[in-house]
């Protein structure tokens, strides 16, 4: 009997984990397009088969902000199929729900709905390509947790504090505080945790018998100042995070050594980039917990499209390449095309083993072609590889390495330089705003508005589609710039108001709290400007529309007032309907009720609450299985103070954990942890 197997009881919890599914990626493409489908559903079917308790998703279940028909078909489905039946779910909820699912309509999980028959939950925080958006702030999980298939859960309601309260879950005698927070954008995020807006509340009964587990959707790699979360940000209570959002797969648990939690990625199950961090194996992960003592099994995903990635330097062929030869073109063209067809011969034997795998693998040759070279045609030379690669229109990418100038003694600050992104790398809107007003002649720059709020502004058009974004943002300004040159009583002279306004300019932009409150608020005015408008459509009947149609075809000189009313009547109106579970109390009674603190008024470093003992496993099903004995995390922490300390006993033991592996240590997964570095999607 496996370790894994032994921990399988009445007081063992058995997790699916999983992240980054982006269900509906390329799906109008005629090779790839049922490649997330496919994906999903082999990772619900590993969950019916290993009879999980429940499932737990990272963020970005869905590709885009409003999927498809197609995609939310499929999903319903996928969901219907493996997560509906009789087998009864072995753990309860003993948290307020109506804490938990407030936002939601059924503010329950839905295993405890009458109408439903839930064999198998579904739990998720959203992403940011699935985050909220619209007059209602709702989001395609929103549809999934409505239908009764998923519980949406880790959405903060405040853009200015964020109190993050645990579903508390409980299996035998093994209970877990699950946290979760929502994708929010990372600068936003970071400012509110230095100005300690984010807190993580625990539970006052027992808190220290709780298994903390935390959900995150953000970027853990650094791509600005404070464009990611560093985690050292995260409460040290807490005892694992599972990492939502970085696609490349480091699903093995590694420890933080400051804050002496684990992180485990599980990263992406589909390829969305065809970038380094994408090219390593793909997996789910089998969490088990039972009281301190957890085990992570990585399960590979035998669905996902192989991606084989390599890298070529022609400068360092001198012996093949010359670039003075006519002929070194059709050279680097051949030695490519061998190249590839090494890679296709390693995907097939790969695939032999595994039927369910698609045939078409994606390859990737990245050319550096600095030193006097020149590039082929790419076109061109795919055609030779359509019927038998996925993605043959950029199977080759050509680029040159920059070229060092020469050391000539003096110091130069490379901050001032803006490098390019790399491959793989995605721009925001926001930066292409910022980028194109700073490089901008002087006559086109912004002197009323900044640069910040407009590409805030930006975003929301194009990713959430708010077409009165932009308009808002600039009506909002503009008043408050007038209010402004009022109180301050300018004279009608067009040099001072000039000098005010650029005055008034700079000192907002220096104030980041007040920009964001102002984009806030224009952002605000827009949806409720959408959801008049609808709701002044959906008050018209069919009736009036067509005696309003019909009053445009008949008279060209109608007034204002009736064009704009046929403008927002478009549409079939529908009158509301009460549902059931509006007024209902919450679930549970007082004895789900749990009273909450703040960790922030009692730092978890000084206060004796981590008695207990904890085994960190890692089973690799495919590989080996990794048993881990504990130590002491307070002996860790106060290894350097005096040993007559009176706050330390030898009941206060905590989570520290020194690995001693079953096998080898070149075997042990968390010795071989890769430290690629993601490129930014």
């Amino acid at each position: 009997m496996s370790p894994a197997d032994a921990l399988d009881d009445e007081n063992t919890f058995k997790i699916l984990v999983a992240t980054d599914i982006h269900l509906g990626f390329m799906e109008k493409d005629a090779v790839r397009g049922n490649d997330t489908f496919v994906t999903l559903d082999e990772i619900l079917r590993l969950a019916q088969e290993n009879e999980v308790d429940f499932i737990l998703l990272g963020g970005d279940l869905f590709h885009e902000n409003k999927p498809s028909r197609k995609t939310l078909h499929t999903s319903l489905e996928l969901l219907r199929k493996y997560c509906m039946g009789d087998r009864p779910v072995q753990f309860e909820i003993i948290s307020d729900q109506s804490v938990n699912f407030g936002f939601s309509k059924f503010p329950w999980v839905n295993y405890q709905d009458g109408n439903l028959n839930i064999s198998i939950p579904v739990f998720s925080i959203h992403g940011n390509h699935d985050d909220p958006t619209g007059a209602d702030a709702l989001c395609a999980l929103d549809v999934l947790s409505c239908a009764g298939f998923v519980n949406h859960f880790g959405r903060s309601m405040s853009v200015e504090k964020i109190d993050i309260s645990p579903v508390l879950l409980q299996k035998g005698s093994t209970k877990i505080a699950l946290y979760g927070l929502g994708s929010i954008p990372d600068e936003r995020l970071y400012r509110m945790f230095l100005n300690k807006k984010v807190t993580m509340l625990r539970p006052k009964e027992d808190e220290n018998s709780w298994f903390n587990l935390f959900v995150i959707h953000q970027n853990r790699s650094k791509h600005g100042n404070t464009n990611f979360i560093p985690e050292q940000f995260l409460d040290d209570f807490i005892d694992l995070v599972i990492w939502g959002h970085e696609h490349e797969c480091k699903i093995a648990p590694t420890k933080n050594e400051q804050q002496l939690f684990y992180i485990s990625q599980p990263g992406s199950s589909v390829v969305t980039s065809l970038s380094p961090g994408e090219a390593v194996k793909k997996h789910v992960g089998l969490l088990r917990i039972k009281g301190r003592k957890i085990n992570m099994q990585k399960i590979p995903l035998h669905t996902v499209r192989q991606f084989f990635m390599e890298d070529v330097i022609l400068a360092d062929h001198p012996d093949i390449f010359n670039p003075d030869n006519p002929k070194v073109t059709q050279a680097i063209q051949s030695f490519c095309l061998e190249k590839i067809e090494e890679m296709l011969e390693n995907a097939e034997r790969e695939r032999l083993g595994n039927p369910r795998q698609p045939d078409k693998p994606l390859i990737r040759l990245r050319v550096d072609y600095s030193g006097g070279f020149e590039p082929f045609n790419v076109l061109r030379f795919s055609q030779k590889f359509v019927d038998r690669i996925a993605n043959p229109k950029d199977v080759i990418h050509f680029f040159r390495r920059r070229e060092q100038k020469e050391n000539t003694g003096e110091e130069i600050n490379l901050g001032k330089f803006i490098t390019k992104p790399s491959e793989g790398t995605t721009l925001r809107v926001e930066d292409l705003v910022k980028q194109y007003f700073q490089t901008a002649e002087k006559n086109v720059q912004l002197s009323l508005l900044t640069e910040r709020g407009m590409g805030e502004a930006v975003q929301e058009f194009v990713d959430k589609e708010e077409k009165d974004a932009i308009e808002e943002l600039v009506k909002y300004q503009l008043e408050k710039t007038q209010r402004f040159l009022k109180e301050r009583h300018i004279d009608a002279l067009e040099d001072k108001i000039d000098e005010e306004v650029r005055r008034f300019r700079e000192s907002r932009q220096k104030n980041t709290n007040e920009e964001d409150d102002e984009v806030r608020e224009a952002m605000t005015r827009a949806r409720a400007l959408r959801s008049q408008s609808e709701n002044s459509a959906s008050a018209f009947s069919a009736d009036d529309l067509m005696s309003i149609d019909l009053a445009e075809q008949m008279a060209d000189d109608s007034d204002d007032s009736t064009t704009q009313a046929a403008s927002k009547g478009r549409g079939r109106g529908r009158g509301r309907r009460g549902g059931r579970g509006q007024n209902l109390v919450s679930r549970g009674g007082s004895q789900r009720g749990r009273v909450f603190k703040s960790t922030r008024q009692q730092p978890s470093q000084n206060v004796a609450a981590k008695n207990y003992s904890e085994v960190i496993e890692v089973d690799e099903s495919d590989v080996e299985e990794d048993m881990f004995p504990t130590t002491s995390k307070a002996d860790q922490r106060w290894s350097n103070t005096s040993s007559s300390s009176k706050h330390v006993s030898q009941s206060q033991r905590a989570k520290g954990v020194d690995f001693e592996s079953d096998e080898d240590d070149d075997d042990d997964p968390f010795m071989n942890i890769s430290s690629l570095r993601r490129n930014r999607r």
